[in-house]
């Protein structure tokens, strides 16, 4: 009898659950019966370009070079190989559950609130938040050290309030024309890149102005790797490990730019998993190719890298074809590393902003933030979030280099939390998904599972933990190092313990009580008369696959 009455009250429990969940949906995902969705126009070739033109940018053309000159070019390499592979796990997390419910408004937080519980999905929106707000601000410092490579003369203070007024003008003012300027932003980036690529490859076989092949020469001297604080073996370990943690600025927040496109994109359950796949294959040739290229070109003693001591204003790119002999090109490139910064801050500025929005709607920040203007642009979101953004001032005090290393760490510890985050709610997921008999019927099911998402799991635990361990060395210790690797950390678990003693809610929600069913038929439907396309000669087979 008191199993009955249980069950009883679990069962009310969970209709009063369903009611307020699609209460839920109806504001934050539109109508999933179709009224009130977004335009599904977005292809698969589409969200593969946004998210490969959010994923180059500043990290690869400037960040790079400063692991080069700590590291040296095969822990640079070596580096974004693994964490290709860990974003190749992160993308297919997020794939499976997409494809699973791919409606309008979805976000990350949406599904941390829906299976794993409401603290963790509040304090992972503030930290997504956060962590666009800091790169925003590495993006502007970013920049100021790219334009002082043309002239010292101008403050780096106005260079950087020029950057933080434009990106303001164009989120307030001209937000209308936000998508088409990234969408040439991401063809200048995606050019560029390719266009170095093909010129290391020339410069490697002697093809440069003194016809001089490079080959690996570099990695023999000065040397492939740069033993980092003591020597031997144990000092290339820990320049390989430097590495990996800061190769990690680079890729954060990219891999769920696909995912949360998926609300607008055609046919979500065959594109989202094909965007998926060739992403990670499409980000290894250029991030694959692209570091390896920085290591041929451009020795790691060079004086003009980037390092934390140095007010060095070059990327490694512009350094190596200037030691080329290539006249004029290296202003031409250092001009698209320019646009590639200036736009990636104008987007983070603008995502970061939109999150704050959200969470104000759904009650989880002030009301205050979900004030717009009469075309809907939330304005003290933005305004907000470009406060954060002038911390960028720090480097009219301290060395540009320095800065960014700052804001490229804290960033960086705070992208790493929110992958922690999504494979926590793809376990989840995943076991709710087995208990509600649903696992084998998933449109999507992601290879080595769930075995790759544990692997993948501890070591961004282990990343996060020892994002500063050079700190801790005799003689290594500041506290503003510390506080640069570590201060996220604290701000996430404070978010979340404070959310959960004022709200009281569960620890985790119990799996027979996660709702696996809300807008699921409506999603079957919807998804029902979706068709793979079938080529019709051998140039529609060649485009398919391409697209």
């Amino acid at each position: 009898m008191g199993h009955d009455n249980e069950d009883a009250a679990n069962m009310a429990d969970k209709e009063n659950g369903q009611k307020e969940f699609d209460r839920t949906v109806s504001h934050e995902a539109g109508d999933v019966n179709g009224s009130h969705q977004l335009e599904r126009g977005l292809k698969s070739r589409h969200i593969q370009f946004l998210a490969l033109g959010g994923a180059i940018g500043t990290g690869l053309f400037i960040g790079s070079g400063q692991i080069l000159a700590t590291t040296g070019p095969a822990p640079l390499f070596m580096a974004y190989l693994s964490l290709m592979a860990i974003v190749w796990v992160i993308m297919n997390d997020l794939a499976e559950m997409v494809t699973f419910l791919p409606m309008k408004g979805i976000s990350i937080p949406y599904f941390v609130g829906r299976f794993v519980e409401p603290s963790l999905a509040f304090a992972t929106g503030w930290n997504y938040w956060y962590a666009y707000a800091m790169l925003l601000a590495a993006e502007c410092t970013a920049g100021a050290i790219i334009l002082q490579y043309w002239t010292h003369a101008v403050p780096v203070a106005v260079w950087i309030a020029i950057q933080l007024i434009v990106v303001l003008l164009l989120n307030i003012v001209a937000v209308s024309f936000f998508g088409e300027a990234e969408f040439w932003f991401a063809s200048i980036k995606l050019i560029t890149i390719m266009g170095l690529i093909i010129l290391g490859i020339v410069l490697f076989f002697g093809g440069g102005p003194n016809h001089d092949p490079l080959y690996f020469s570099y990695w023999n001297e000065p040397g492939a790797f740069v033993p980092y604080l003591v020597g031997g073996n144990t000092g290339r370990f820990l320049a390989y490990w430097t590495a990996f943690v800061r190769a990690g600025f680079s890729f954060v927040t990219s891999p769920e730019l696909i995912a949360l496109s998926a609300g607008e994109t055609v046919a979500p359950r065959r594109n989202i998993p094909k965007a998926a796949r060739r992403f990670v294959w499409r980000l290894a040739l250029f991030y694959g190719l692209g570091s390896l290229v920085i290591g041929v070109i451009v020795p790691n003693d060079d004086n003009q890298l980037l390092t934390g001591d140095s007010n060095a204003s070059a990327s490694p790119y512009v350094i190596g074809i200037a030691r080329a002999g290539i006249k004029g090109l290296n202003h031409v490139i250092n001009a698209a590393v320019l646009t590639s910064a200036w736009s990636a801050g104008n987007a983070f500025c603008y995502s970061g902003s939109r999150v704050l929005y959200s969470m104000a709607v759904n009650g989880q920040a002030p009301k205050l933030f979900a004030r717009t203007t009469r075309r809907g642009v939330p304005w003290v979101a933005v305004v907000f979030t470009l406060l954060i953004g002038c911390l960028s001032f720090l480097n009219v005090s301290n060395s540009g280099a320095l800065v960014f290393q700052w804001f490229t760490n804290i960033s960086t510890i705070s992208g790493f939390i929110a992958w922690i985050v999504i494979m926590i709610t793809y376990l989840r997921f995943r076991k709710a998904m087995a208990h509600h008999g649903l696992l084998d019927s998933l449109p999507f099911r992601s290879p080595c599972q769930p075995y790759a998402t544990y692997v993948v799991l501890f070591l961004l635990v282990l990343l996060t933990l020892t994002n500063g361990f050079q700190v801790f060395f005799p003689s290594q210790w500041s506290v503003s190092g510390f506080l640069a690797a570590y201060i996220t950390i604290p701000i996430f678990l404070a978010l979340y313990v404070v959310h959960k003693i004022v709200c009281r809610t569960p620890f985790a929600i119990r799996t027979e009580m996660v709702d696996a069913w809300s807008g699921k038929k409506e999603m079957d439907d919807m998804c029902a008369a979706d068709e793979e396309p079938v080529p019709r000669n051998w140039v529609q087979r060649v485009w398919f696959w391409l697209a």
